[in-house]
């Protein structure tokens, strides 16, 4: 009896330590979580962490620079000064990177929530009626595909007034074209998930198919919704520090990681910390959002036997 309680004692607490185990708290999930957190701290507190220091992204301190106007010291880092300052006209180099957090980590959410409220439309759309409807979408997901994105937002930037916010802009030209992918990915599950016996179930019963979408495919598309968009931020924010890099993303004085690491380049010989520290915030946000989709991509696998 003594030796039958012990087994079953075990295996009690075997069953509480695996449910205990949390598949959620995988180390690439804390880990990129934990970066993804600091930097959305970052952007939030951007104005009083600037001013403890008593900087901003926008005034100018001469006094930090030295010869040929290059900061003096080491970048000119100082306790005034955590990350230094830019050539030329002295502005604190954190300020610029906190507040360009904003501007990166904003352009990058709301984008990739546009691009997936249009694609999981439209995916839903031409999963669920094939045919005339489904090849007329089908269609214009190839047209999106092939077209120059890069030459369209160049040209974009040059007729759009310059009163137009350009973070707005940038914001809803990375959405309107990053549909096609998560509308591709969504109708190819609605295919097989409307086929699945729960949604035949509800087509039998009387259901609409705006029922039908909304309380069967839907619900089962979440723990792959959730994945894409995680992982597709870090492309976002990529693109408009791409756009920006190139002059035709944020316009000066707009702090921006994107335009820093372009007005960089050409001083990383003589003060690298101008470019090191904008390269830096660009890398480690990209780096921990794609740790945590890759987390919870694992996590959440169906093959692995977790439910979302």
């Amino acid at each position: 009896m003594t030796e039958a309680t012990a087994a079953a004692g075990s295996a009690s607490s075997g069953r509480a330590a695996g449910k205990a185990a949390s598949p959620y708290l995988r180390p690439s999930i804390v880990v990129g979580g934990g970066i993804v957190l600091l930097f959305v701290l970052l952007a939030v507190f951007a104005g009083p962490l600037s001013a403890i220091t008593g900087n901003d992204p926008y005034a100018e301190h001469p006094e930090a620079l030295g010869a040929a106007s290059v900061p003096s010291g080491f970048g000119g880092i100082s306790a005034q000064h955590w990350f230094g300052v830019t050539p030329l006209r002295g502005v604190d180099l954190f300020s610029i990177v906190a507040y360009g957090t904003r501007i990166s980590l904003g352009i990058g959410v709301f984008s990739s929530i546009i691009s997936l409220v249009i694609g999981v439309a439209l995916g839903l759309v031409a999963g669920y009626f094939p045919g005339m409807v489904d090849s007329l979408i089908s269609r214009t997901m190839d047209v999106f595909f092939g077209f120059p994105f890069l030459i369209f937002a160049i040209a974009l930037s040059a007729v759009v007034p310059s009163g137009f916010p350009r973070p707005l802009l940038l914001t809803l030209v990375l959405g309107f074209f990053g549909w096609p992918g998560i509308a591709r990915l969504v109708r190819g599950q609605t295919l097989t998930l409307s086929k699945r016996n729960f949604s035949v179930a509800s087509r039998v019963m009387g259901a609409s198919p705006v029922h039908v979408l909304w309380h069967q495919v839907l619900p089962n598309l979440l723990p792959l919704l959730i994945v894409n968009i995680t992982l597709s931020i870090p492309g976002r924010i990529g693109a408009e520090a791409g756009l920006s890099f190139l002059g035709v993303g944020m316009n000066p004085p707009t702090p921006s990681w994107g335009r820093s690491i372009s007005d960089a380049v050409q001083w990383a010989l003589v003060d690298p910390m101008y470019l090191l520290f904008p390269g830096m915030a660009l890398f480690l946000l990209t780096f921990g959002f794609n740790l945590l989709g890759d987390g919870l991509s694992d996590a959440i696998d169906p093959r692995k036997g977790v439910r979302a």
